[in-house]
């Protein structure tokens, strides 16, 4: 296997470990100084992003993941995955799609950034109030402050 495709597998191992919730497969594709960004999470780093991930699947209900269009250079790589589940705070359903892109660094995963209209998402999750006010700052501010609340409290239990 070629430089190219270890990476594209590598794409390919993390996606299939989230459709198996199996957070710490998906962790093992990081390096440990890994950096993570998403509309919702800033700027995660090591250890605060393989949490996010071992939190997220922790209380996932009727998740469903699915991906495709995976791409890599050996450099950089790509994705897109999409993920249907429950909202817990409300019981909505989400159906999100997500533009990823990777960075690679010793055989590892070094950047993650997922890309999605937080604005559809909140309209998704929250319902009128989302879709009224999910473009707001305000709004994305809360939504955004409220995720990292939970990772926070998640990584004090975990001590």
């Amino acid at each position: 296997m070629n430089y190219k495709e270890e990476k594209k597998q590598l794409i390919i191992n993390f996606y299939t470990a989230f459709m198996n919730k199996d957070a710490e497969k998906m962790a093992a594709c990081y390096t440990d100084d890994v950096v993570f960004n998403d509309p919702v999470f800033k700027n995660l780093k090591g250890e605060e992003v393989r949490d996010m991930w071992r939190m997220l699947l922790g209380s996932a209900t009727d998740l469903k993941v699915s991906f495709s269009d995976v791409e890599a250079n050996g450099i950089k790589g790509s994705a897109s995955w999409e993920a249907i589940y429950p909202f817990s705070k409300t019981g909505n359903i989400v159906h999100n799609k997500i533009k990823a892109s990777f960075e690679f660094e010793n055989g590892k995963i070094v950047r993650h950034t997922d890309d999605f209209d937080l604005w559809k998402w909140a309209g998704m999750a929250l319902g009128v109030s989302g879709k009224l006010l999910g473009w707001t700052s305000f709004m994305q501010g809360k939504i955004k402050d409220t995720a990292q609340k939970s990772l926070d409290k998640y990584r004090e239990n975990k001590k």
